[in-house]
């Protein structure tokens, strides 16, 4: 996709809104209610934010003892779980998002093999003999890699250990099939713009009528969980963006992921990608070009005009080597010199076509640089 001569190609940072959704979210703009209120249009508002919230229900099959509570973002949602949940003891993926690694300083570390899939083994081993409420989290998907986790599997191993499951499905909701009666977790986190809907305004999924602390105080909405004046433009954008989900036309991006990196690795078979062989979504490939740091590939292919990134966009702008890839053994260097490319729902196969033809003349003035071959 070309924004202002642009091609985009970070659509796991965030992806563009949708013009259905755009179209809600300014007929909302325009529109006067508080969902507090009691009159005519405070009603109004109300309705409207419930059909959202039933349309994101629906997307996600969830159950009657199951709550969508809104919040302001995905951040905000893994905090209320981690902290409002009240376990005693916390369990955390080593390749988690840094809005879950980064909230409770207690928090015991999960290993990840190789692959990049969480050591489900050493899971059982740690709640062996476990005697305190305990939370783990584990995302669905995860952002960098793009590799998906054996959620059922990890669900499996809790309940037979009385643990409960946070799982942070950012990546999942709208990529792969979602439905969270059959996932089993306790909470689930969501994010609008990361499937279409606007950035500021996502959900916690609390299943099961699982007790949750408020964080945010000082008022009754969103079922006294979640105080403050609702953002209703925002709601019923990712009401609708749930309504325009189509996760069967999403897999064809695999294909255009595949082109990129089969011609990448042709010219340049140094490469090392990350999670290939894994269970992956459609839209999403890492890699590393050993020698050249992310930060210069970075420079080069934003000269070009193309959008990419090197890992998590929610590092106030950063450029660090991945915490992802060292957590599956890749060294200071390979981590250091790796690209992510996530395609989206508007990426074009010509898009796809640029990044390459694009990244292979960098690669050339690279190599040229360095007096590499490029056999």
């Amino acid at each position: 996709m070309s924004i202002s001569g642009l091609t985009y190609l970070d659509h796991n940072a965030t992806t563009p809104t949708k013009p259905a959704a755009v179209e809600k979210m300014q007929e909302m703009l325009a529109f006067p209610g508080n969902a507090s209120a009691i009159h005519k249009a405070g009603r109004e508002a109300r309705r409207r934010i419930e059909q959202a919230r039933g349309e994101i229900a629906a997307a996600l099959h969830i159950g009657l003892r199951d709550v969508i509570v809104f919040t302001g973002g995905a951040t905000e949602a893994n905090n209320l779980a981690l902290l409002g949940a009240g376990m005693e003891r916390v369990i955390v993926s080593a390749i988690e998002h840094p809005s879950v690694l980064g909230v409770r300083s207690d928090a015991e570390v999960l290993p990840v093999l190789p692959s990049g899939i969480v050591d489900v083994a050493t899971l059982d081993k740690m709640l062996e003999g476990n005697t305190r409420q305990t939370l783990i989290s584990v995302m669905y998907v995860n952002n960098e890699t793009g590799v998906i986790q054996p959620m059922e599997e990890i669900v499996a191993v809790a309940r037979k250990r009385g643990a409960l499951v946070h799982t942070d499905a950012v990546q999942a909701f709208g990529k792969i099939p979602l439905d969270v009666q059959k996932l089993g977790a306790d909470f689930v986190t969501l994010s609008a713009h990361k499937m279409g809907g606007p950035q500021g305004v996502g959900c916690l999924v609390i299943c099961n009528c699982n007790p949750v602390t408020p964080m945010v105080r000082g008022g009754n909405q969103e079922k006294n969980i979640r105080s403050g004046t609702e953002n209703l433009p925002g709601i019923v954008a990712f009401g609708h963006a749930a309504t325009l989900i189509d996760v069967e036309g999403f897999q064809k991006l695999a294909a255009w992921r595949d082109k990129i990196e089969t011609s990448l690795k042709a010219a340049a078979p140094e490469l090392i990608f990350f999670g290939k062989d894994m269970p992956r979504i459609a839209n999403t490939t890492m890699f590393a070009l050993p020698g050249a740091p992310s930060e210069t590939q970075l420079i080069s292919l934003d000269l070009a005009g193309i959008c990419v990134s090197n890992g998590s966009a929610c590092s106030s702008g950063t450029v660090k080597a991945s915490h992802v890839l060292k957590s599956m053994g890749a060294d200071e260097a390979a981590a250091g010199a790796s690209l992510r490319v996530s395609l989206g729902w508007n990426t074009t196969e010509k898009d796809a076509d640029f990044f390459i033809e694009q990244w292979l003349k960098m690669y050339s003035r690279i190599r040229q640089r360095t007096g590499a071959s490029h056999a």
